[in-house]
């Protein structure tokens, strides 16, 4: 699917949902530029960035942390 044609209510691909957990932010053009740190504490607790998108005025980010990284942090392997 590209990436201009997600849909608003789940602006990822649903194959991600297979592979990693996901989180999807929604905020403000104005806020999202504000939120330089939050954005920082959210990669150093090991969710990345996936895709950012503007959906009229509205910033839409989804993080995510893949499934594997999920087990490592728990201490148990697939």
């Amino acid at each position: 699917m590209p990436e201009n044609s997600l849909n608003p209510a789940q602006p990822y691909p649903e194959t991600w949902e297979a592979v990693a957990e996901l989180r999807v932010f929604r905020t403000t053009e104005q806020r999202w530029q504000r939120l330089i740190g939050w954005r920082a504490e959210m990669n150093r607790k090991g969710w990345r960035l996936l895709h950012v998108q503007s959906d009229s005025g509205e910033m839409v980010a989804v993080f995510g942390r893949t499934k594997d990284q999920l087990l490592r942090r728990e201490g148990t392997s697939p």
